[in-house]
């Protein structure tokens, strides 16, 4: 298999750190300890309930409902979930130990079959997924970039978190000039600094983010950087995009949580339109999107990470629940992300596919609509 991806120096704070050197820290301290200390001490053990999807009293009057003053958060109905961060640490301790899954043949055909299968599209309305839930989208002629995570770790103490298992459908160096780069929200398998760093001619890319992601996207290089509120729309050459909402939270540090906005997006050339959901959980507000903004000829949903020690059902979908989605926003053909890449979850890697299909077919679909794509896969779009 072909593993070429960004490689990244890791540095931790107190010094570069193993993960053999780390498991044998554990064995002396303990691994609360030793994770405290990975930090800087900056790791508290006291469960914190995000206020995501709870009734906030500091609100801005005369603004939207999910402003805060402290930032952001859910429609209204959404569940609160609880962030144990000594689930958390449990979860790192797991991740060390583990062995990279067993993964199906067909699951990465490799670089070579990737690149051959988007030269052989040629030009026209494509897709390609990158693995998780990273894809290149064609539409107008326009090659867009969305949610890119194509290096090693999600994490920001690499080499201690997730790391990838399949390598991404294509290496930044083999991608097509990039016309519009958009991002989904903050969380490091979404938004990925050494992709980002990576990309070349920032100065020629649009990039959409959500609110308050603008300076980050600035300091690396970008020039033309629009933010998006839900339900605001911004119109790149012949492509709509407009951010909708979506059920779920930010943070990348212990104390920016849901400082920034997250967002799933509504993408069209005027002709096909698409809709990526970026993260989210599921929740009766999609069926009023469906209402304004559908119906969509292609729905990128996210089936996997739904099975953790922490409470994450207010972010993150199940297969059952993202096939519900689709048909609430009028997609005609569902695509599944957010699987096959990363263990981010105690699901089995490649159950999130399987209940997709098996919900897909009970619930209506021709499986010629249901897409499960492999790693580096390209296809064809058509209005349908």
């Amino acid at each position: 298999m072909d593993k070429r991806v960004i490689r990244q120096d890791y540095r931790i704070i107190g010094g570069p750190v193993s993960r053999r050197q780390f498991i044998r820290l554990t064995g002396r301290v303990g691994y609360v300890s030793a994770a405290r200390w990975l930090t800087g001490g900056l790791i508290g053990f006291r469960p914190n309930v995000s206020r995501a999807g709870a009734v906030e009293t500091g609100v801005f009057p005369n603004r939207p409902y999910h402003h805060t003053i402290d930032g952001f958060r859910n429609p209204p109905g959404s569940p609160a979930h609880k962030h144990d961060l000594t689930a958390w640490i449990n979860h790192i301790w797991r991740e060390i130990g583990r062995e990279d899954p067993a993964v199906p043949a067909d699951h990465f055909p490799g670089h070579g079959a990737a690149e051959t299968a988007l030269s052989e599209a040629g030009p026209g309305n494509r897709l390609t997924w990158l693995g998780h839930s990273s894809f290149l989208l064609c539409l107008g002629g326009r090659n867009i970039l969305l949610d890119p995570f194509l290096s090693d770790y999600a994490t920001s103490v690499p080499p201690f978190g997730p790391k990838r298992y399949t390598p991404p459908g294509l290496p930044v160096e083999k991608l097509p000039g990039i016309d519009l780069l958009i991002i989904s929200h903050n969380h490091y398998d979404h938004l990925d600094r050494a992709t980002l760093e990576a990309l070349p001619n920032k100065n020629r890319i649009a990039v959409i983010v959500p609110l308050k992601l603008k300076g980050f996207m600035s300091a690396l290089g970008f020039r033309d950087v629009t933010e998006l509120d839900w339900h605001q729309a911004k119109k790149t050459g012949p492509i709509t995009v407009t951010a909708v909402p979506a059920v779920h939270f930010s943070s990348r540090s212990l104390f920016d949580r849901n400082k920034t906005l997250w967002a799933g997006y509504s993408i069209s050339n005027g002709h096909i339109k698409v809709y990526f959901s970026g993260d989210t959980g599921y929740h009766a507000i999609f069926k009023d999107l469906g209402r304004s903004y559908g119906p969509f000829d292609l729905g990128l949903v996210p089936i996997g990470a739904y099975k953790r020690a922490s409470n994450l059902k207010s972010s993150h979908a199940t297969p059952e629940e993202a096939v519900r989605l689709g048909q609430d926003l009028g997609a005609k053909t569902l695509v599944p992300m957010h699987w096959g890449t990363l263990v981010l979850s105690y699901e089995p890697p490649f159950e999130p596919p399987v209940r997709f299909l098996k919900a897909g077919l009970a619930s209506g679909f021709s499986e010629d609509r249901l897409w499960k794509m492999a790693v580096g896969e390209t296809r064809t779009l058509s209005k349908t």
